[in-house]
Parts: structure tokens; C-alpha cells; sequence
């Protein structure tokens, strides 16, 4: 499993409609083959600012299988009216798994 990290910077004024957008892209990436999860976060120093972090099954499931696919067209066409730059994309490989020390202490 891979991660892609997406760091969205939106038009001032647009973070309503993009989360509304977003609500609606999220059901569309679902769709795609090795789509694993994922999560939106919003910046707190920075409100403008978005972190997307999806899970694939690997780089070729986002970038050839969801990137050249209908699928795609219907979320860019949602979301781009939304960005004031275009994302940041990179994609990173597990070291550690998802379990921390942090979650066991229940803190």
C-alpha cells in the first residue's frame, strides 16, 4: 500500500462550497480501483490550506488507473474551481505500520 499526500491550497472565500465539492468527489474516488481510504485535513496556522491523504494499492492504481479514467475528469471538474495553485503530489511508502505508542497509551 502507498500513500498519496496532496497539499491543496483553496481560494480565499471558497472553503465552504470546496468541502461541500469535496463531500461529493469523495464518493467518486471511492469508485476507483485500489482505493484504500482516505482523509481531509485543514490547516489550523493556515485555513486555506488542505492535506488529502489517500491510500492505493500502489503508484500505478493512482496515477495510471484513476488519473487516465473517467473517474478523474468528474473529480478534478468538482474541485479544480476551488484551488488557488495547482495540488502538491507526492506519494510515500510505509516504514512503521499505523499503530503507535501514542494510541496504546489511550492518550
Amino acid at each position: 500500500m502507498i500513500l498519496e499526500q496532496a497539499l491543496l491550497r483553496i481560494e480565499p472565500g471558497h472553503e465552504e462550497a470546496f468541502e461541500a465539492a469535496f463531500a461529493e468527489a469523495r464518493e467518486v474516488v471511492a469508485q476507483a480501483p485500489g482505493f484504500r481510504g482516505l482523509e481531509l485535513w485543514r490547516g489550523i496556522e493556515e485555513p486555506l490550506t488542505y492535506r488529502l491523504l489517500i491510500h492505493w494499492d500502489s503508484v500505478e492504481d493512482h496515477m495510471q488507473g484513476f488519473r487516465g479514467s473517467a473517474l478523474y475528469e468528474v473529480w478534478s471538474r468538482l474541485l479544480r474551481p476551488h484551488f488557488a495553485q495547482p495540488p502538491e503530489v507526492a506519494h510515500a511508502a510505509p516504514i512503521f505500520g499505523g499503530d503507535t505508542d501514542y494510541e496504546r497509551r489511550g492518550q
